[in-house]
């Protein structure tokens, strides 16, 4: 089963950065049309951009190994 990373830190569905839907709608132009905020919702923190910076390279990197690990799987699939 696929996991869907989610960006909406007030999501009821958040799971540990992942979405928990049983099904998750998404629409190009409007986003997520399966998220909900959630009552317990944090307030809105205000980042620096140094902290918006290391973030994303933060996510950069983490795609970059889950596309290597894809492509190793992918070749290994081929040996087959």
């Amino acid at each position: 089963m696929p996991r869907i990373r989610c960006r909406y830190m007030d999501c009821v569905f958040l799971e540990d950065g992942y979405c928990g839907a049983a099904a998750v709608e998404l629409d190009p132009d409007a986003g997520c049309l399966t998220y909900s905020q959630s009552e317990a919702a944090a307030p809105q923190e205000e980042w620096e951009d140094e902290e918006f910076d290391e973030e994303w390279e933060d996510e950069e990197e983490d795609l970059e190994e889950e596309e290597e690990d894809e492509e190793a799987w992918e070749d290994e699939e081929e040996e087959m």
